[in-house]
């Protein structure tokens, strides 16, 4: 699609070279510095975001997740979430009907109650409603990426394109019930551990933290520049996604130096 002749510009032409290099830069030196290998990189990824404590994880053999269960079922979740709908309700901008809300509703309150009973076992003496286990932190994370990809997909097309459909993204029961199985089946697949399967899932869900947060950036981008609802393709979406993703980056830079000074190590938690 050509270029609208009124499509916002961001700087001129040196200014967003300058930043499109600043990134560049920012990026390389983020890979130089952290731990070796694709799931090093996704450490250091789930390092910023998550406790990655060792007994409430997943592993590879001995080798742990980049990120903990709960954290890798939301992300895997709201990975599948975004993808559903942009497969199948492009550029929709409408938010789900109040009957699939009634259900949203109730996967973030068991998401909620899992979490808080799942905090008060690690304190020694408090009480706690059932034992916890990896499953429903699975289960619960999975989810709440659910809830995720709900809010985020319609939010971004009707912040960002010049045409969007009003039509709800997800129209509803069947598109909910559609992808709620399409997340038991992956938590499903994840519960197997096996290797074959725990090694890309593991890249997706740490893939699934910057893809959220580049969206989530680029839309406070957007609305701070008062450029709402004046892009017509992603090609001229480029530049504002790439400081998006520059700023995602940033926020994982700082915790992941912050937290290494705090603790000298790329390693979870550990517990006992």
């Amino acid at each position: 699609m050509e270029r609208s002749e009124d499509a916002p510009q961001w700087l001129g032409v040196a200014g967003r070279g300058a930043v499109y290099l600043f990134v560049s830069v920012l990026l390389v030196a983020w890979l130089l510095q952290t731990p070796p290998g694709l799931l090093g990189k996704a450490d250091a990824i789930g390092y910023a975001v998550c406790h990655r404590i060792d007994l409430r994880s997943f592993h590879l053999g001995d080798r742990q997740l980049p990120l903990c269960t709960r954290c890798s079922g939301m992300y895997l979740g709201a990975m599948w979430g975004l993808a559903y709908q942009a497969l199948r309700r492009a550029r929709r901008g409408g938010m789900p009907p109040k009957r699939v809300w009634v259900w949203v509703g109730m996967l973030t309150l068991a998401f909620v109650l899992d979490g808080l009973n799942s905090y008060f076992s690690l304190i020694s003496g408090l009480w706690h409603l059932y034992p916890p286990s990896n499953t429903l932190r699975l289960i619960t994370g999975t989810g709440m990426g659910l809830v995720i990809a709900f809010l985020v997909y319609p939010t971004f097309n009707q912040t960002v394109w010049r045409a969007y459909s009003p039509s709800p993204s997800v129209e509803g029961l069947l598109d909910f019930a559609l992808l709620l199985l399409g997340a038991l089946v992956l938590d499903a697949i994840v519960l197997t551990e096996n290797p074959l399967v725990l090694y890309p899932l593991a890249l997706i869900s740490a893939a699934g933290v910057l893809v959220v947060l580049t969206l989530a950036y680029t839309l406070i981008g957007l609305m701070i520049r008062h450029q709402e609802n004046r892009f017509n393709s992603w090609r001229e979406l480029t530049f504002p996604v790439c400081v998006g993703f520059g700023l995602a980056l940033l926020q994982i830079i700082a915790l992941d130096l912050v937290r290494f000074l705090l603790t000298g190590s790329w390693e979870g938690f550990h517990l006992g």
